[in-house]
């Protein structure tokens, strides 16, 4: 956690410098599975996620019934994405974040439609956690989907939208696709951490395009300071699979990145695939290498905090796995699991 431990005597004596002895900062990420609003916005392909009372529109049923994949033209139809929806969403989202003592000090989201209805999230149900103002810059991608940053850390200069550098896609499969957010923090030393929130291209798309997306990240990477502190969180949408038949951590990740999860003890993974029976951890924190491992360190990555944040009763199935986010009466909350870990300053 941001915890900035201010004694008396640097109070009396007006010295400015913070102490920040066993300091923790917290990191989250967390795909929330289509948090939209209830309204259209413009040039994106939101139409499943309006009030049914909009949706008897000749237009809007024509266009529905083009989509191949019967569930999601059903979701088109017959969705009754209203504000009643959207607030349980919330709550839910809400209550998974709490999970994390005091709120974790960063969130990565994925799948978030506008800065709109995270904001209505930071200040209608965690107001009380002391979040700044959300960093989100719309993208490109057809549906809508953004990732963002929500933050008790204060931003450092802007933040930047930085499309992935492809080798050759195509036109749609490019619009199935978003930016790597960057964004800097002050950490309580005022040391400087850049971020960076990615959701790659889906599993369903050639393994060439999240090869292109780890590129990307490791250029950004290497394009800052080189004592610069780094961390990238999001979903990655790398399977168990085709990491174990491309070997793709070990060829894009591991040389450059404490990867988190590698040390979550009995932790399956933060998605499942039902049709395959199989775990993965498309949901991962990267951390850069010049983090320490021990209290010896300036910063350091605590190996012991890491975590799987599924405690909420809406995000487990009865069969132990993610419960998606599912209408008419709403159950679930997203087929994702947050995933969380800690940075440390001081002893442990």
């Amino acid at each position: 956690m941001y915890r900035l431990i201010l004694m008396v005597v640097f109070l009396i004596a007006g010295c400015t410098t913070v102490p920040i002895e066993n300091s923790r900062v917290s990191i989250m990420t967390f795909n929330v599975e289509n948090l939209f609003d209830t309204t259209h916005d413009e040039g994106k392909n939101d139409y499943s996620y309006l009030p049914l009372s909009t949706k008897s529109d000749p237009e809007h049923i024509k266009r529905c019934k083009e989509i191949e994949v019967e569930h999601w033209r059903n979701q088109c139809l017959y969705w009754d994405w209203n504000d009643r929806i959207v607030t349980q969403k919330l709550s839910r989202i809400a209550s998974a974040i709490r999970q994390i003592q005091e709120g974790p000090d960063i969130i990565v989201f994925q799948e978030i439609e506008n800065r709109g209805v995270l904001e209505r999230l930071r200040q209608d149900y965690l107001s009380d956690l002391n979040y700044l103002p959300s960093v989100l810059l719309e993208g490109n991608d057809d549906r809508g989907i953004d990732v963002a940053f929500l933050s008790k850390l204060p931003l450092v200069g802007e933040a930047e939208l930085h499309d992935i550098v492809f080798r050759e896609i195509s036109e749609e499969r490019e619009a199935d696709t978003r930016g790597i957010l960057k964004a800097t923090f002050s950490l309580p030393d005022n040391t400087l951490l850049t971020g960076f929130a990615v959701h790659f291209p889906a599993p369903y798309h050639p393994t060439e395009l999240r090869e292109d997306a780890y590129n990307t990240l490791n250029q950004l990477l290497e394009s800052l300071p080189g004592d610069r502190l780094a961390f990238a969180a999001g979903d990655f949408n790398t399977t168990s699979t085709e990491d174990q038949a491309k070997k793709m951590l070990r060829r894009f990740v591991e040389g450059d990145w404490h990867v988190a999860h590698q040390s979550c003890l009995n932790c399956r993974g933060t998605h499942y695939y039902g049709p395959a029976d199989n775990w993965s951890f498309l949901d991962m924190i990267l951390l850069s290498r010049n983090f320490g491992v021990s209290s010896d360190d300036s910063w350091w990555f605590d190996r012991s905090s890491v975590r799987l944040v599924n405690d909420s009763p809406y995000q487990v199935t009865s069969e132990g796995t993610p419960a998606r986010f599912q209408l008419p009466e709403p159950s679930g909350l997203s087929d994702h699991w947050p995933l969380a870990a800690t940075i440390r300053h001081g002893a442990q």
